[in-house]
């Protein structure tokens, strides 16, 4: 005998549509910001990213930002590869995130002094 699934309605044809994400992100992504920009300090900082992340997300955040150093010194991404481990895969995505992203890696790098050269030569 075949189960059924419960059936979930449909939003009415009336209905007014979902509101448009505002600038920079969702409401939820908002409050994170707003909870991250409050930390006054690397300390707290980091005390909140651990019991915000996983061992295994802060790994990849922590990998993705090694690459913009390595980026910005312009370093080949085989190079990169070699030195830090990280995916060529990553590495590209965060190649194309400082080229054609929001600017977030940009400005970080900027106000650590870091200035990001062209992007790299893949190979």
């Amino acid at each position: 005998m075949k189960r059924r699934l419960p059936t979930v309605p449909t939003p009415a044809a009336s209905s007014p549509p979902a509101a448009a994400p505002q600038s920079g992100g969702a409401p939820r992504l908002d409050g994170l910001v707003a909870a991250l920009a409050a930390l006054d300090d690397g300390e707290s900082l980091r005390r909140f990213l651990l019991d915000l992340c996983t061992p295994a997300e802060l790994e990849a955040l922590a990998d993705r930002w090694a690459v913009v150093p390595e980026l910005a010194a312009g370093r080949a991404y085989r190079d990169i590869h070699d030195r830090t481990g990280v995916s060529v895969t990553t590495i590209g995505r965060v190649a194309r995130c400082l080229a054609l992203g929001a600017g977030g890696y940009r400005e970080a790098a900027s106000r650590l002094g870091l200035s990001p050269a062209p992007a790299a030569d893949p190979h």
